[in-house]
């Protein structure tokens, strides 16, 4: 019994704790035990905090038993990851150089999310520094994809998307600057969202103007994504993008999406993509139709975007981890070295042109979402690679030149500054995960979620499990 808790959707154990059908004990110990039986196989909680949980739980009972008015998150378990900082909590960034760091505060995120009610049970694993989309670091290893343990789970937030495959977790955090939330998402049959720049507020940061890094959600219905995205969206004085997002209204239920319109790219802009994962999403357009939505092939002008996100990437990688490189280079991965390296050998003449693309191409998608309500394309160009490999070398006989450019499907999308969210709609013939991407106007999160909750019913892959968490 204390197992099948774990299964629910985390919308259904909130309303349970609510109503007193478990204890926050009983549901914190649940997920325990399973990450106890489960996480040796795919190394996706990295750090536990058991006794700590425990406590917690303790005291969110205590607080339900008093009658106090309880927080939207009350009792669910949760791990962040190991990039959010978190008191008392090892927090290594997958950085040998921080392989026993211990931080002093809290994050933002780690902050609010408490706040919320969440439980912390641990951290989940990313790669080190969250550069790259496989999870591997030489602190704790790779995680494996749920799937298929001889896969790579993706990344930056493999950990967490892979804990919520395995019914570790019932919610996720994670980041996403190229596509950290929304790849993983897509290899573990979940979902994740990246949202507008600004909806969800960020803290500590180095360069806390530049838009192209956030934090969102992610979960196993769109339901529970409502729920935690809500949790983490809104204002804070510490983020200054944050103070133009009001806090937005995600509360249930969500509204019908008939007659809404579909632009359908099957390239994101000529990208080469494999042919098993473009089988897959033709498959899954008519759950699109049945929804009652209005499909045309189109797609904006992406003229720009690689080098608006390389040029970004490589300035924010110098930013953020410049100290770092001086300090401990001789620790840091290769790819994570020549990104600090890139960063700062821009020129003002770079950053202005990328500036400038950026305005273009910002500019050509408000005009884009003049026609139509939705993009949809491919989340990831290839399925899951072997764990051994750190990046896709090739796609569909296409080399690739970085360990970045594999992921231009999702990194396009993250220059336009527009909210994106990967939704699980079929398996290849190999039973590996594909996740559909739909691109919202600023701000569009509701309807992102309104037609992931529509292609959810339609997919029914809700009870859908691994076979390793039967």
């Amino acid at each position: 019994m204390d197992d099948e808790l774990c299964l629910l959707p985390a919308t259904e154990q909130a309303r349970a704790l609510r109503a007193g059908a478990c204890s926050a004990r009983e549901l914190v110990a649940a997920h325990l035990a399973r990450i106890e039986r489960i996480d040796p196989v795919v190394n996706a909680i990295v750090t536990r905090t058991p006794e700590r949980a425990l406590a917690a739980a303790d005291e969110a009972d205590r607080r339900r038993a008093r009658g106090d008015d309880l927080p939207p998150l009350h009792g669910l378990p949760i791990a962040h990851k190991d990039l959010q900082d978190t008191a008392g909590v090892r927090t290594t960034y997958g950085s040998p150089s921080y392989r026993d760091h211990v931080p002093a505060t809290d994050s933002l995120q780690v902050e609010r999310l408490r706040e919320a009610g969440a439980i912390l049970v641990g951290k989940t694993n990313t790669p080190e520094w969250g550069a790259g989309s496989h999870t591997f670091n030489p602190v704790f290893g790779a995680t494996r994809n749920a799937w298929d343990t001889t896969r790579s789970a993706g990344g930056s937030s493999g950990g967490g998307a892979v804990a919520l495959a395995c019914r570790m977790l019932p919610i996720a955090d994670g980041s996403d600057l190229g596509g950290s939330l929304r790849n993983p998402a897509a290899w573990s049959g979940v979902f994740g969202l990246r949202p507008t720049p600004g909806l969800v507020p960020r803290w500590p940061v180095s360069a806390p103007w530049l838009p192209f890094a956030v934090e969102g959600p992610m979960a196993r219905t769109a339901g529970d994504l409502a729920l935690l995205l809500a949790a983490m969206a809104g204002p804070d004085a510490r983020d200054p993008l944050s103070q133009r997002a009001a806090r937005p209204d995600l509360a249930p239920p969500f509204a019908a999406v008939s007659g809404r319109r579909v632009a359908w790219s099957p390239t994101v802009g000529g990208l080469p993509i494999d042919a098993v994962v473009s089988e897959v999403l033709a498959a899954a357009l008519p759950l699109l139709r049945e929804a009652g939505l209005v499909i045309s092939e189109d797609e904006p002008d992406f003229a720009g975007a690689d080098e608006v996100f390389e040029t970004w990437r490589a300035f924010s990688s110098a930013t953020g981890l410049g100290d770092e490189y001086d300090a401990h280079g001789g620790d840091m991965k290769p790819t994570v070295r020549a990104e600090v390296e890139r960063g700062r050998a821009l020129t003002s003449s770079m950053l202005s042109r990328a500036t400038r693309l950026q305005a273009e191409l910002a500019e050509r998608m408000r005009a884009f979402f003049d026609r139509h309500d939705y993009l949809a394309c491919p989340v990831t160009q290839v399925e899951p690679f072997p764990i051994e490999q750190e990046y896709a070398t090739e796609i569909d006989g296409v080399p690739m030149g970085s360990y970045i450019e594999w992921m231009r499907s999702n990194s396009r999308i993250s220059a336009t500054l527009c909210p994106a969210i990967s939704v699980p709609v079929g398996f290849t013939r190999t039973g590996l995960p594909v996740g559909l991407q739909l691109v919202a106007r600023p701000f569009g999160e509701r309807a992102l979620l309104e037609v992931a909750h529509a292609l959810e019913l339609r997919a029914g892959l809700g009870d859908r499990r691994p076979p390793l968490a039967l």
